[in-house]
């Protein structure tokens, strides 16, 4: 990917045959069940496969990231027959997914999305519309989460709709800061009939569904941004190897050496968290939920930061388009966005309600965080050992 990546960038690019020579590789259903033509490899293997692909192109990786996120749902929740008729083609790539939960007003607050499905005999008629969807419009199937019931999560089930099902349509393209070589689209439903037999789960699971989708997704969302700010790493070291001021190769210079060390210990920290993360969920783990949200969180920053640090490196080259840097830093913001805004999740999500609680509640509640703390470093030395891409910054 890494060669086209400034094409497929510039020129707006879906590079749906490179994808699918990536399926061809087990990479369109990392985590799905063999039987359905997935790899079954862990979450821990997803996050490590996510980091690579993104030091080629972070966007198109991202897309992929989402892909599975929706073929996974399918392939967990979904039927005996649902998983048999759906999935295959998504391993393969055949057919691409596309996750449909954010609505023009429902963002983080997911729980008041507003598309409705009415049941009609053996069908639901869809009416609402999701906005940012990645692949909108060019993807075969749509994993929506839509209103069968009354408000609140309970009312939301899930339900996949395919491209050419009536009364589906598509906004126009979105034109974006990054993420360019994926499409994104508002994607539209006015009277949308839809068989009841593409419901994933019960009615009232579509929340759960959705919630348990976005785990992982945070977890891949967060391996994209790792592998563009290692790539940033290298790049700004590359550079100030070559560059020179002042009579000597910027590489030389004490401060920049300090920085580009703290660059890459941030990269290392947020690579530990991630995976760490991933055990946690491949494992089900109580405290899985809580570890996919911090490690989204923090790594989705970090890497940023890096990113946009390692453009700074650069100099005036960093700003030019010539130099890839700039599309890492392009492609990672939206990351700090999207699958749980770090300004809502963990942090306002868990504590804002309990700000008036009483004393012996802090107490047990920072018992709690140092022990989760605590777990995690520890889980990380003894699980993780030498996986997974290491920096080669020296």
């Amino acid at each position: 990917m890494a060669p086209h990546t400034a094409e497929w960038d510039q020129k707006e690019l879906f590079p749906v045959d490179v994808m699918r020579k990536a399926a061809q590789l087990g990479f369109g259903g990392v985590y799905m069940r063999t039987d359905v033509g997935g790899s079954g490899l862990s979450r821990l293997d997803a996050s490590v496969i996510f980091e690579a692909l993104a030091t080629g192109c972070t966007s198109t990786t991202a897309y992929i990231s989402i892909h599975n996120m929706c073929a996974w749902m399918i392939d967990a929740f979904g039927s005996e027959e649902q998983r048999h008729r759906f999935c295959p083609p998504l391993c393969a790539m055949e057919k691409f997914a596309s996750y449909c939960l954010t609505e023009p007003g429902s963002g983080s607050d997911a729980a008041s999305l507003l598309t409705s499905a009415k049941r009609q005999g053996d069908h639901y008629v869809l009416n609402g519309t999701k906005a940012f969807i990645s692949g909108g419009g060019e993807a075969d199937t749509y994993v929506v989460m839509c209103r069968t019931g009354g408000p609140g999560p309970k009312g939301i089930s899930c339900v996949v709709v395919e491209k050419g099902a009536p009364g589906l349509s598509f906004g126009k393209k979105e034109k974006k800061m990054g993420w360019n070589s994926q499409p994104t689209r508002a994607v539209i439903f006015e009277d949308c009939a839809v068989p009841v037999a593409n419901r994933i789960g019960a009615e009232g699971q579509g929340f759960l569904i959705a919630m348990q989708g976005l785990n992982g997704g945070r977890v891949n969302i967060a391996s994209c941004s790792l592998g563009a700010a290692h790539a940033s790493v290298i790049l700004a070291r590359d550079h100030l190897k070559i560059r020179k001021q002042f009579g000597a190769p910027l590489a030389n210079n004490q401060y920049l050496q300090f920085k580009l060390a703290d660059m890459a210990t941030r990269l290392v920290a947020s690579r530990m968290m991630i995976r760490s993360a991933a055990v946690a969920l491949q494992e089900e783990r109580e405290d899985a939920v809580a570890l996919c949200s911090m490690a989204k969180l923090f790594a989705t920053d970090e890497c940023f930061a890096i990113c946009n640090q390692a453009l700074q490196m650069h100099g005036g080259y960093g700003y030019l388009k010539d130099y890839v840097v700039q599309q890492y830093v392009r492609d990672t913001r939206v990351h700090q966005i999207l699958e749980g805004r770090p300004a809502l999740s963990p942090r306002a999500g868990h504590w804002r309600p309990h700000f008036c609680s009483p004393p012996h509640f802090w107490r047990l509640r920072l018992r709690s965080i140092l022990e989760t703390a605590a777990g995690t470093a520890l889980h990380c030395y003894e699980t993780l050992g030498p996986w997974g891409p290491r920096t080669s910054v020296q």
